[in-house]
């Protein structure tokens, strides 16, 4: 039932990225607008996520659940009403709900509902899911665009949180009750204290600022050496069909060398495919730089979402909406700040800034003396 309610959630945030954005040049919007249209999907999540997982831990999942997808089926029918801008940026807006309540829910649920011999197993099918999503949304309202135009593509893809919503109402009784019943103290603070949960926060946040910001340049650079879009596109395509992989054979490789010591060596092995990215001058390098990127970065983000969970001390809720919390900070901040060296000493330093970043991420994943690893 999670991982259902996850191909729903996921296919339903990417789709509306590409729908919204098509959507607003049609109606004539200007690229910042876009801009501003898109950054409402992270805004959002990010002065929800917290509070979220402090909610799950207290009241449990199915109702947070219902309402996210709710605000996504609202979210979806407003553009299809009303074809204007304003409809575009409240359901950016509501979409954003609709992420922010789905990836903390969900991401508890698989960790609370998985016993330990088996977590590792079932967040790696979580993360394949998840990618599904991230393809076929896109791929579903496009076509959906292309045949029937962009307000009837909006109804199309009302139909994914529709799905979300049958499913609680019928069958979310299912879903456990909260662990943590009992109200306890709400301070951030408090679960920073924890070197555990700290550790994990900057490694999370590493990682994702490492992935975004290769996707964020690789085009860029492309485009610099004179690629044409169709090849920029394989070569993105390179990365995504790696990380795919990287998710199948994440469970093996964990049972012979341990999340930690896999979670180093994906930055290790990231810091170099970096830097060979200004090394490569044809779509033939790049698409494999890229692909062996992928490949080893691939399983960053489940690796992070499951060390988080084993620190979280009885609250995941709260310490997965602060991974979140800390990611969409720095998806937001990333960009803004490498288009800031980029602009002063070019491309070449961004590439060598985000290797450096990676050996740190790489520094600190080392694992611990004492460190056990799970079989």
């Amino acid at each position: 039932m999670i991982l259902a309610l996850a191909l729903a959630a996921f296919s339903l945030v990417q789709a509306a990225r590409v729908l919204l954005s098509l959507y607003a040049l049609s109606l004539g919007a200007q690229p910042f607008t876009v801009g501003l249209l898109g950054a409402m999907l992270y805004v959002v999540p990010l002065l929800l996520v917290w509070g979220i997982g402090v909610m799950f831990d207290r009241i449990g999942g199915r109702w947070l659940l219902l309402f996210g997808s709710v605000s996504g089926l609202i979210g979806m029918l407003l553009p299809f009403f009303w074809q204007t801008l304003p409809a575009l940026f409240g359901a950016a807006a509501l979409c954003g709900v609709s992420l922010a309540f789905s990836n903390v829910i969900l991401q508890s649920l698989i960790g609370t509902l998985s016993a330990p011999a088996e977590r590792t197993r079932n967040i790696s099918n979580f993360s394949l899911i998840a990618a599904s999503g991230n393809f076929l949304g896109p791929l579903v309202v496009g076509f959906s665009i292309d045949h029937l135009g962009h307000a009837a593509a909006c109804l199309v893809l009302a139909m994914s949180p529709l799905a979300g919503v049958a499913l609680l109402t019928l069958r979310g009784n299912m879903l456990p009750r909260a662990q943590n019943a009992q109200p306890h103290p709400v301070n951030p603070f408090e679960t920073l204290a924890q070197p555990g949960i700290r550790r994990m926060l900057a490694l999370s946040s590493l990682m994702q600022f490492g992935i975004d910001l290769f996707l964020f340049y690789l085009p860029i650079y492309g485009h610099s050496i004179g690629l044409s879009a169709s090849t920029i596109g394989v070569v993105m395509s390179s990365y995504a069909v790696a990380a795919f992989a990287a998710r199948i054979v994440m469970p093996a490789l964990i049972e012979r060398m341990g999340e930690e010591a896999l979670l180093s060596a994906t930055f290790f092995f990231g810091a170099g495919f970096f830097l060979l990215v200004p090394m490569s001058h044809s779509g033939l390098a790049l698409a494999t730089v890229s692909f062996l990127f992928g490949i080893c970065v691939g399983c960053g983000g489940p690796l992070t979402l499951m060390l988080m969970f084993k620190h979280s001390s009885g609250r995941p809720g709260e310490a997965l909406g602060l991974r979140l919390t800390v990611n969409y900070l720095t998806r937001m901040a990333g960009p803004t700040l490498c288009g800031l060296v980029a602009a002063a000493l070019g491309l070449l330093p961004v590439f060598i800034l985000n290797a450096a970043m990676m050996v740190v991420g790489g520094v600190i994943g080392r694992p611990q003396r004492g460190t056990q690893r799970q079989h």
